[in-house]
């Protein structure tokens, strides 16, 4: 049998130190056997880092939201203070240039021309319930860092904000893309940037179908260490390197400003449906806008796939 290790892609050319890792005897070895996200644990820093890795469309495809309610349940139930130690959880992508697309825009549209709101609700609950468990670090004392090397558009710029930081290479771009096609971002955008940065930068970044740099997000406070494209992770270990000695100041500080936020899945869920009634009243010129953009983004696959 195929062990754990050599299904691992080596993170850096440090490959012996991550194949003792993927070995680490109390790791759960179904992180190690997710379809779509890579999984490796540093024993030094306690850190695990994991990347999406999808098959088609770097989207959050059903699948996609398979693996990452398994990859939760993995961590929650594996690591913590009592068990095999977490101070750091990072995510990035191996999509050369895209971090992610966002929500399945291709199922949307099916959904949409089929009036089925149970599946739109159902699916925007899902990513509901992913990024309040992420922002809520799964009730372990870690600190959770997203690693952007590319795009970050509608649900992928969501995932990020609910990470406690953001470390982003300079070529990176983030969007919100929805209100060319008559919808918004429906799960987490408005109640996460509102939080950070006030309801009318929220507003500003929602509905103005503009592209932030990485520069630009940095200075909003959004992003909060910038790398020169391709050193990404040695930033991220930088980050964590500095960050150690801190790690119980950063955990609470990072806990109380949560605290102050008090964001409930409930608001998360309601935010869902409301988008899921908007979606239901899209034009048909606005679902040949969405089919633009997926065929834009199947044909952006197709070359990574062939690179």
């Amino acid at each position: 049998m195929e062990s754990s290790a050599s299904r691992a892609i080596p993170l850096t050319s440090d490959d012996e130190l991550f194949a003792e890792s993927a070995l680490h005897a109390s790791v759960p070895n179904g992180l190690f056997e997710l379809q779509e996200l890579d999984v490796l644990y540093e024993d030094q820093t306690a850190t695990l880092w994991s990347f999406m890795n999808p098959e088609g469309r770097p989207s959050f495809t059903h699948e996609m939201l398979n693996d990452f309610e398994k990859w939760q349940n993995l961590i929650e139930q594996g690591f913590g203070p009592d068990s095999i130690p977490l101070r750091y959880l990072v995510l990035g992508s191996r999509s050369p240039d895209v971090f992610c697309f966002g929500g399945d825009l291709d199922l949307f549209q099916r959904l949409i021309r089929d009036r089925n709101r149970a599946a739109l609700v159902e699916y925007g609950h899902r990513c509901c319930r992913i990024l309040h468990r992420n922002i809520r670090t799964l009730g372990i004392p870690m600190l959770t860092i997203g690693l952007v090397q590319g795009t970050a558009l509608g649900g992928g710029f969501e995932a990020l904000l609910s990470f406690d930081y953001i470390v982003a290479e300079k070529q990176s771009t983030f969007g919100l893309p929805e209100i060319m096609f008559g919808l918004y971002p429906g799960m987490g955008a408005h109640a996460l940037l509102a939080r950070k940065l006030g309801s009318a930068m929220a507003d500003r970044i929602i509905v103005s179908n503009e592209t932030f740099t990485a520069e630009q997000m940095y200075d909003l406070g959004l992003v909060h260490a910038l790398a020169e494209p391709g050193d990404g992770v040695n930033v991220v270990r930088d980050f964590i390197k500095k960050s150690d000695r801190r790690h119980a100041g950063l955990v609470g500080s990072r806990r109380a400003m949560k605290h102050v936020w008090q964001l409930e899945l409930a608001e998360l869920n309601h935010i869902t449906e409301m988008w899921a009634d908007t979606a239901l009243q899209l034009r048909e010129q606005d679902l040949k806008v969405m089919s633009r953009l997926v065929a834009a983004q199947a044909r952006l696959a197709e070359r990574i796939a062939a690179a």
